[in-house]
């Protein structure tokens, strides 16, 4: 299955050495690769990009893409130029010796699981640690399979080695205490006392998937929360309060001290009153863990929107995404039956999954692609990678199961709003119809089964701006604007923006005071003179552009978070109550708010601003920089998905 992993030689990139693609959004593309996806070399220095491409096309090779060489090549100069990109865990850990150790884990992103039994928490637990997303299914069917709360039992941590167990350094020692937890509290009914005198302190380097530690203090904390919330219930079965809890404790242990960015979505009954309301901070003060979950309801038809949901749309807390799952278990595109076995989604919505699935992403950037025929290329061409990724091994038996049998995978287009004017879109669907066939070809060549879906539209925060693009089927923020992105002030980067002639300042507090901890960068953007602006889009509008790429191109779902304002409330229900039912599979929504506070992440400008600014910007060149550096804010759009 292994090939000769240097089928990108080093004769083909001389070339490339001294070349840079056009970096999206005036050089913040080029910040945004070197902070994110540029890997440490020997020589102490980060990768530039024909690296990058390099190593992820010959590490592709080696887990059994099987390129033939003239591909290859030919994929790297898509790659490169910009043209399409592999999923951000990919640029990141393709090619390195983490794939050996963790498999299909270290390449792919987001999962889903549907709480049963004590130990679906411990996946939560595991794999947002290993740096990815988890959705999961709080459903009453699916709950109240947990059994009663144990009572009297009594969770205690010790300073010293004589505990009843010793949590180990490491992911897996984390996961194991947990582990422990859920089985005195649901299981046993015994208690333990615990020692962490093992754990390394805040501030450790992490190996693997990188970060720093943040120390036994974390952990301690969330077991306690963890054990408050079940031990409220002794006796009891745990409510989907208490689960939606449970689960956004663990991402707050996971996400603590910028160790790691951690993303969750949380799926519910429509008529559970309890799981509603748990964000309504108007009708009290709600937990930080709580007021920080991103939560969806299972909905298959407008009917199925309880009143109470509007009022989080009115401006009462925060408005619940939607997930039909009837549509997405029994089509593809819509009007294309399929054979689907899925029970919820993705944090960001846009890939369906069953129970443990998770999803395997890349990206082709409409906005730089030319012509139908280069759009065919870039996705049979990535397609071999995220088939072969099908294909590992996985960390967990259920895993493996249901990737292997399913070998689903999510292509995705991005910058869909700047292609908009010139009838890109008119070709998606022969595009999807030649994948499609690839996919039958090819998967009969390799003994593989077909894939059970092949296309998407995830969000794209943190990729799109490497290419310039609107961020997935999201408008423009503006013809012209300023990014402002936030760094660490030690950051070697800040020094790197500076010298290329980007403005940057201290972060400014409330009371007015500098926090010189953080610093603030600006970015010129130009979104492009055609692309569709954000104030040029009505919510309908939105609605409607997620209807047809559903139709035209995504087999799996679209992910899109409708920005509106509450006058826009009655036309929003009109469209859902005739379209939600048979087009729309995912949607979620985000209150319009007008504002004027300093450093805002985006703001407006004119063409002479735009111009300036621009013109004080040099050149992009390779640059040496360490990798100390830590870059806040470039999540995807609407929030949901900060995940690399």
């Amino acid at each position: 299955m292994k090939q000769d992993s240097t089928i990108i030689t080093q004769d083909f990139l001389k070339k490339y050495k001294n070349k840079q693609p056009k970096w999206g959004f005036n050089g913040l593309g080029y910040i945004v690769y070197k902070r994110t996806y540029s890997r440490v070399k020997e020589d102490g220095t980060l990768e530039e990009w024909y690296e990058t491409v390099a190593r992820c096309i010959n590490g592709a090779q080696k887990i059994g893409a099987r390129y033939t060489k003239k591909e290859a090549e030919r994929l790297f100069d898509l790659v490169f130029n910009l043209k399409c990109n592999f999923a951000g865990r990919g640029l990141w850990q393709l090619g390195t010796s983490t794939v050996d150790r963790f498999g299909g884990n270290s390449l792919l992103n987001c999962w889903f699981t549907a709480i049963k039994k004590p130990d679906d928490f411990c996946f939560i637990f595991e794999n947002l640690m290993l740096g990815g997303g988890v959705g999961y299914s709080i459903r009453r069917e699916d709950i109240h399979e947990l059994p009663r709360v144990k009572k009297d039992v009594k969770i205690t941590v010790k300073d010293t080695n004589d505990a009843d167990f010793i949590v180990s350094d490491s992911r897996e020692g984390w996961v194991r205490l947990l582990s422990k937890v859920l089985h005195s509290f649901f299981v046993s009914g015994e208690s333990f006392t615990y020692s962490t005198v093992l754990v390394r302190s805040a501030g450790k380097p992490i190996n693997g998937f990188g970060g720093t530690a943040s120390g036994p203090e974390i952990l301690i904390e969330g077991i306690n929360k963890i054990g408050g919330v079940i031990k409220a219930r002794e006796g009891k079965k745990l409510r989907s309060l208490d689960v939606l809890d449970i689960a956004n404790i663990i991402g707050s242990v996971v996400v603590a001290g910028n160790v790691r960015r951690s993303a969750e979505i949380a799926l519910g009954d429509p008529d559970d009153y309890l799981y509603i309301k748990a964000k309504r901070w108007d009708l009290g003060n709600i937990p930080n863990w709580r007021a920080m979950s991103n939560n969806t309801i299972y909905c298959d038809s407008y009917d199925h929107i309880a009143e109470g949901i509007w009022d989080g749309y009115a401006g009462n807390g925060e408005p619940y995404g939607f997930f039909n799952l009837g549509l997405s278990s029994k089509n593809g595109r819509t009007g294309e039956r399929s054979k689907e076995n899925c029970e919820g989604t993705n944090p960001c919505g846009e890939i369906s999954l069953a129970d443990k699935e998770c999803c395997n992403l890349a990206e082709l950037y409409l906005n730089n692609i030319e012509s139908q025929e280069e759009m065919i290329e870039c996705a049979t061409l990535l397609y071999k990678t995220q088939k072969a990724i099908c294909a590992l091994p996985f960390i967990h038996e259920d895993t493996n199961k249901i990737v292997h049998k399913n070998f689903r995978i999510g292509l995705g287009i991005t910058g869909i709003c700047q292609a908009l004017h010139n009838n890109k879109l008119e070709w998606l669907d022969g595009c999807y119809k030649a994948l499609k066939k690839y996919d039958q070809e090819w998967s009969k060549k390799q003994g593989w089964p077909e894939s059970i879906k092949l296309t998407t539209v995830k969000p794209s925060g943190t990729l799109s701006l490497l290419a310039g693009a609107t961020p997935g089927v999201h408008p423009a923020y503006s013809q012209y604007y300023i990014r402002r992105v936030r760094m660490s002030s030690e950051d070697e980067l800040v020094s790197t923006c500076r010298e290329m002639g980007y403005h940057t300042e201290y972060v400014k507090n409330f009371d007015g005071s500098l926090n010189r901890d953080t610093v603030v960068v600006e970015f010129p953007c130009l979104s492009g003179k055609n692309a569709k602006l954000a104030v040029e889009m009505k919510a309908v509008d939105q609605l409607n552009l997620v209807k047809k790429i559903q139709k035209e191109w995504s087999d799996n779902a679209v992910s899109c978070t409708v920005y509106y304002k509450k006058e826009e409330l009655g036309e929003i229900k009109q469209w859902l109550r005739e379209n939600y039912k048979n087009n729309i599979k995912s949607v979620s929504f985000l209150l319009h708010q007008d504002h004027g506070f300093d450093q805002a992440p985006y703001e407006e400008i004119d063409a002479d601003t735009y111009r300036k600014l621009s013109q004080a910007v040099r050149k992009v060149s390779a640059t040496k920089v360490g990798n100390g550096h830590v870059l806040q804010d470039l999540e995807c759009e609407g929030g949901a998905c900060p995940i690399r």
